[in-house]
């Protein structure tokens, strides 16, 4: 059955990025001419800026003065210039005004304040657009029903309050402004009013009382599928009071929830629905939304073990793997099957593994790259430490694959382990026992006995399965030699009994990262995990300084 109100929003919705998705297709045929005329724009539009005249942007007539004028900048290299935009001063970075500042974290970095524009907004919508209509192309079901997008609480920003400039969206459809923003409000199934929710439990259950109400669900967008997986495994327990709740259109958390939360829910009953979910088992989702076509997550990396299980649940539906995107920048998007480069969004560039510079249209096959961006939103040559792989191309435009964050290096002893290589060790050592856990994660541990790298787990491994990737690690010279000098333990296991990505993300958020930013990784420099997973060593019952 066709949801109507919905079928004629996403109609609406589609409507308004055919021109972007026309457009994102000839330039894939033509990726260096897409790239020069942004870069040229950025250069003529910026010139009179406090940044362009620091760096003789009038004097710049092609990319090779571009790459001599402008060094490539992390955020502290930018931090001096957007506290000066917090102060209330225009014409910095970009001639056009900052609307607002978007906080965002790396998985190990801290608070950083991305100055967004309509310029950048423009930008944004010509990555999305793209995706929406290959997405509607691929799967024309999707337009009859609603979708779950997934909301991202909204973050205290502590110590911040001094900026001129306000910081942070009211809402995450707010990216898309205008009236994009209100179509896709009006085909989301779980109201964006739900990120005021602060209680976990509050929030899980609001969730998916205002999915099950969904039974045309067609599409499911979130970041991690672990959070999908989370919200599935509380179903049984509360099942009867869900299904209490929608038969008589009330919540049992209404007295806790915040007003705006409670408009938003519109409560009404559904015994209609409350009786067909009598009949279903929330052990099996896919029953419970027939119609679902398509569920929109991370893919690679350590999300790969996730989405494996995911699909497990949802046999029929079409899994997708997110293309690479951040705060600062969209860098691939879903399309046509592979991840092609945003070329109608950003000026690219890339650093191979020799450190040279190259542009999209010099990117080759199988090669590894850093990616560095430049944004309508004032971001110059910033490097985004993500490390991709060229996994093939789409007419001329690169297809890439993010492996890892180059700068997530652990060295406590010189061992220098990376996460690329982390990942790979552990990849490896898992396909050879042919055994998935639900979410698995390497850091640096120390208790009284010494320092070690403790390999954490969700889902039933063999205990050998430390010995196994100990070996493996030894592959790499530092880590062996720290090892063969007593400086590090043999790997140990953690056995993670619940929750394991979701307190994770705990940790994560309360350090100052959003969930978008939080992006997979089986690797973590940072140690103290044991205090915040629950479980125990599988070997030990010794517990972390």
């Amino acid at each position: 059955m066709v949801n109507l109100k919905t079928f004629i929003a996403n109609s609406l919705w589609s409507a308004t990025n055919v021109p972007s998705y026309l457009q994102f297709r000839y330039a894939l045929r033509q990726p260096e001419t897409a790239q020069q005329k942004l870069l040229r724009t950025y250069l003529d539009q910026n010139t009179q800026t406090a940044f362009g005249q620091a760096h003789g942007f009038s004097s710049i007539r092609n990319y090779e003065d571009f790459k001599q004028r402008v060094p490539i900048m992390d955020y502290q290299a930018l931090e001096p210039w957007i506290n000066r935009i917090c102060r209330g001063e225009t014409n910095v970075l970009v001639r056009e005004p900052v609307r607002r500042f978007v906080p965002t974290s790396g998985s190990t970095g801290a608070r950083k304040l991305i100055p967004f524009t309509d310029g950048l907004q423009r930008e944004f919508n010509a990555a999305i657009g793209p995706w929406l209509i290959d997405l509607f192309r691929q799967v024309p079901g999707i337009i009859g029903g609603p979708a779950y997008w997934s909301v991202t609480p909204i973050m205290r920003n502590a110590g911040l309050e001094d900026s001129v400039v306000p910081i942070g969206f009211d809402a995450d459809t707010a990216y898309l402004g205008g009236t994009r923003q209100w179509l896709a409000q009006a085909v989301m199934a779980v109201p964006d009013e739900l990120r005021f929710i602060t209680d976990m439990e509050v929030f899980r259950y609001v969730t998916l009382f205002c999915l099950l109400r969904q039974r045309e669900l067609r599409l499911i967008s979130i970041w991690h599928p672990s959070f999908l997986s989370l919200l599935l495994d509380s179903l049984p327990e509360i099942w009867p009071e869900l299904l209490m709740d929608i038969r008589h259109g009330k919540c049992k958390y209404a007295d806790a929830l915040p007003p705006v939360v409670s408009a938003a829910l519109k409560l009404s009953p559904l015994s209609q629905r409350a009786n067909e979910l009598c009949d279903a088992d929330p052990k099996n989702p896919e029953r419970i939304w027939p119609n679902l076509k398509l569920i929109s997550c991370w893919g690679d990396g350590s999300a790969k073990f996730a989405a494996d299980g995911l699909k497990k649940l949802f046999p029929n539906a079409l899994l997708q793997s997110k293309g690479l995107l951040a705060t600062e920048a969209f860098i691939t998007i879903p399309f046509a099957g592979l991840q092609p480069v945003a070329v109608r969004s950003h000026f690219f560039e890339f650093i191979d593994d020799a450190g040279a510079i190259c542009r999209v249209h010099e990117l080759r096959a199988g090669q590894t790259y850093e990616v560095i961006v430049t944004t309508a939103g004032g971001l110059w040559r910033y490097h985004l430490h993500d490390r991709v792989q060229v996994t093939g191309f789409i007419q001329q435009t690169p297809s890439l694959r993010f492996l890892s964050r180059s700068g997530n290096v652990s060295d406590l002893f010189g061992e220098k382990l990376s996460e690329a290589f982390v990942s790979q060790a552990i990849q490896e050592t898992l396909a050879t026992i042919g055994m998935t856990p639900s979410f698995v994660l390497l850091a640096p541990d120390e208790d009284a006995a010494g320092c070690r790298y403790t390999l954490y787990t969700e889902g039933k491994l063999p205990e050998n399965l430390a010995q196994s990737l100990d070996h493996a690690l030894c592959r790499n010279p530092h880590y062996a030699y720290c090892r063969d000098l007593g400086q590090l333990l043999p790997v140990r296991l953690f056995a993670i009994t619940e929750h394991g990505y979701e307190n994770y993300v705990k940790r994560q958020t309360s350090l100052g990262a959003r969930l978008g930013d939080i992006k997979p990784t089986t690797f973590s420099p940072t140690d103290g995990w044991s205090n915040f997973f629950a479980g125990d060593y599988t070997s030990t019952k010794t517990k972390m300084k």
